[in-house]
């Protein structure tokens, strides 16, 4: 996949995944992963400033907690209410472009 495509839509993807609760950075990489198949690979570099801006954003909310499985605390992200009126506002974007995007070439 082209990394511009993922640059792109990362915070509409975010948002979709912590829709199902609060995670952890880890956690959000597998679930992305898992849930496409592998399509999506999150990588750290791109995946914590992402979070960082979320939370500026007010998008998300965020809290260190004790590690599933003992160790150091890892910080759980969770939806807002305005990161849900942003998850909302972000699917109808992307569902337009992409609609738009598909008309394209198909009347020629």
């Amino acid at each position: 996949m082209d990394s511009n495509l993922l640059k792109g839509h990362l915070d509409l993807i975010l948002l979709a995944i912590l829709e199902g609760g609060p995670m952890y950075g880890l956690e959000i990489s597998k679930q992305a992963q898992t849930e496409t198949g592998g399509y999506f690979e999150l990588r750290v570099g791109s995946l914590y400033p992402a979070l960082h801006r979320l939370e500026q954003s007010g998008a998300v909310q965020g809290e260190f907690r004790s590690a599933p499985r003992g160790g150091a605390p890892v910080k759980y992200y969770w939806l807002t209410e305005d990161g849900i009126r942003q998850l909302a506002r972000k699917r109808e974007e992307f569902s337009t472009f992409s609609r738009h995007l598909q008309s394209l070439g198909s009347s020629s």
